[in-house]
């Protein structure tokens, strides 16, 4: 079932991406520099082809490195699509490598990227990571747009109105997993956290959901990034003899695995966005049949002309078939709504799209729908105001860049150790 509610590495392979803009190099600037000095204080495009300079802080590295991906192929897809409709916009893309909290790849990628001049940064995927640089972008008037951030610290974070986020916040995954565990009849649980805002976040949310069904938390250790042995936090939990175990964890999850599921049988655990992945033959067969997991976003199997087409196009690019595509969608609209906003506001400069992005995604509450950027910005560039309803759902931006209509999936592991709609 999908519950639906309202709540709120490396670039050698996209050579061929790029090359259709690496000549306007000389001239980005240029053209950026007019935009910010003369925006279209009438919005919509004032006729004059804006280059937009988009940069990305994404996990090629880290404990999130598997979403690095997905991530990336959504960023390249929205950009070749809008760099083809040639609607009056170009997109340049800047790789990054936002890494995570031990291996701090991000203290010399964003300053790297922001002396690029960016107008916006797409990431981090983490939370915790994006809080580690949240501060430095905005100071540079430059948008920071997560397409996976969903701790609740950002919603009333001071952002200078340069914070947005594709993802919703986890008070509702929060609730969605604490009511599956118990509408699946347990009555104990017991969790495993990562030690972040993310991770801490959601097992504050899940908890509250599963203890006013009726349950109670019995056990929910922490451990930190970097940690490698997680011995210490399993033999806890087990020791308390749960019904049910959620996993809040990155990609640390597949060190833990054996030894749970040695312990504890697969079909009552639970996993989260962090660490829902197609695992396959990383384990023998039926290693997690009947586990359960949840994460933000369009149920993946209703996404089926999306992925293919992106797969489809990453691969064109020279990069490895995509085996998870969690978040890229997210990725892909954060992409095109920044683009929509910059024609909206006649202008690359980072403040002034950041007060276009509510009004193009119907915060607004006014606009014509449309679901491509083609689409939309035709209506833009006539004069119109465009909502533009996303690949991962309505969005909807509300006044602090939070998306106020979401969906969770839920989603069950089969034979194979692979993950489908549950």
């Amino acid at each position: 079932m999908s519950v639906f509610a309202n709540a709120h590495a490396g670039s050698r392979g996209r050579k061929s991406l790029y090359a259709g803009i690496a000549g306007l190099g000389a001239v980005a600037l240029v053209l950026s520099g007019c935009a910010a000095d003369s925006g279209n204080s009438n919005g919509g495009n004032s006729g004059e082809d804006l280059t937009l300079k988009i940069g990305t802080a994404l996990p090629q590295t880290g404990n999130l490195a598997f979403l690095g991906p997905p991530e990336n192929a959504g960023v390249a897809y929205a950009a070749s699509l809008i760099n083809e409709a040639d609607l009056g916009i170009t997109i340049e893309v800047v790789e990054g490598d936002s890494g995570d909290t031990d291996n701090k790849a991000y203290e010399t990628e964003i300053p790297r990227l922001l002396s690029e001049d960016v107008s916006a940064i797409v990431g981090a995927a983490s939370s915790g990571v994006s809080l580690q640089f949240i501060d430095e972008v905005v100071a540079a008037d430059t948008i920071l747009f997560s397409p996976a951030n969903t701790s609740d610290a950002f919603t009333m974070y001071e952002d200078n109105g340069l914070y947005f986020r594709t993802a919703p916040s986890d008070v509702l995954q929060g609730e969605v997993l604490g009511n599956l565990i118990a509408e699946d009849g347990h009555e104990t649980l017991g969790m495993i956290v990562l030690n972040d805002s993310y991770g801490t976040g959601l097992a504050k949310y899940t908890k509250e959901a599963f203890e006013a069904a009726g349950g109670k938390v019995v056990a929910e250790p922490t451990y930190n990034t970097g940690d490698t042995s997680f011995d210490a936090q399993i033999s806890e939990v087990i020791a308390q003899d749960p019904d049910a175990i959620v996993l809040i964890t990155f990609e640390e999850v597949k060190t833990m695995i054996p030894n749970v599921v040695s312990a504890f049988p697969a079909e009552n655990l639970y996993f989260v966005d962090g660490n829902l992945a197609n695992f396959g033959d990383q384990y023998p067969a039926g290693t997690l049949t009947g586990a359960k997991g949840t994460f933000p976003g369009t149920n993946v199997d209703t996404l089926g002309d999306f992925t293919t087409a992106l797969n489809e196009f990453w691969v064109g690019e020279g990069e490895k078939e995509l085996t998870e595509f969690t978040y890229g969608a997210e990725s892909y609209d954060a992409v095109i709504l920044l683009a929509l906003a910059a024609l909206k506001a006649g202008s690359t400069d980072g403040p002034a799209i950041a007060e276009a992005l509510q009004a193009v995604s119907g915060g607004s509450g006014d606009g014509e729908k449309c679901t491509t950027f083609a689409d939309c910005a035709e209506i833009i560039n006539g004069g119109g105001d465009a909502d533009y309803d996303g690949v991962s759902g309505p969005i909807t931006f509300n006044e602090v860049g939070d998306p106020t209509e979401a969906t969770i999936g839920t989603y069950i592991f089969g034979e194979d150790n692979n993950y489908s709609a549950y």
